[in-house]
């Protein structure tokens, strides 16, 4: 059973202007695709052959580099496409946004964090929102690492995330990190993410 590379639900330039479509080709048919076969080939013949990713990554440490660093790449590029849209933007409603309100203070306070969060990861990772527990959290990870990982400093279920390798903003934004990271919100998928909150 091997991991297939996902197709995505929208077309390349569907993002536009926030994410270009040149971006997001390379991101998906040369990025993606490469974790994807470089996870399918590192699991071959070793304990993790047959396991789901989530079983792959609560075990990581058991794990070699390559596992690591792809199986983390697979799992982090299946999220970022489900929780962006090309409907997307403005504010949760609903138990999102109260959980929100409950555990940052308000919307515009989760923003700065998350914001913060992707603007101050130095070099290449990612920022998450992830329920912990009965909480959420704001969090980061570094290179392909997520918080389902037993190695993570905060683990939780990731509900929301915002890749921040150049790869991700590069061709559009060079290394203006924090005007690709404010596009970000006029693409996410609130409903995606408020799916993601109540399993």
């Amino acid at each position: 059973m091997a991991f297939e590379l996902p197709k995505l639900d929208y077309a390349y330039d569907a993002l536009e202007p926030h994410i270009d479509a040149r971006t997001m080709e390379i991101h998906h048919t040369k990025h993606h695709a490469a974790y994807t076969t470089n996870l399918n080939n590192g699991i071959s013949g070793t304990e993790f052959e047959g396991k789901t990713i989530g079983q792959i990554l609560a075990n990581i440490s058991k794990a070699s580099a390559a596992v690591r660093n792809n199986g983390g790449g697979y799992y982090n590029h299946n999220l970022f496409w489900k929780v962006m849209g090309p409907n997307g933007g403005g504010a949760p409603t609903g138990d999102l946004l109260d959980a929100l309100n409950k555990y940052f203070g308000s919307f515009d306070k989760f923003k700065e964090a998350f914001s913060n969060a992707a603007a101050t990861r130095f070099g290449s990772g990612w920022a998450w929102l992830v329920k912990s527990g009965n909480e959420l959290k704001v969090t980061s990870t570094p290179n392909q690492d997520n918080p389902l990982m037993d190695i993570a400093e905060v683990k939780g279920t990731p509900i929301l995330g915002i890749d921040v390798w150049e790869h991700a903003y590069y061709l559009k934004y060079q290394n203006r990190r924090p005007d690709y990271i404010a596009a970000f919100w006029n693409v996410i998928n609130w409903d995606e993410v408020a799916r993601r909150l109540k399993e």
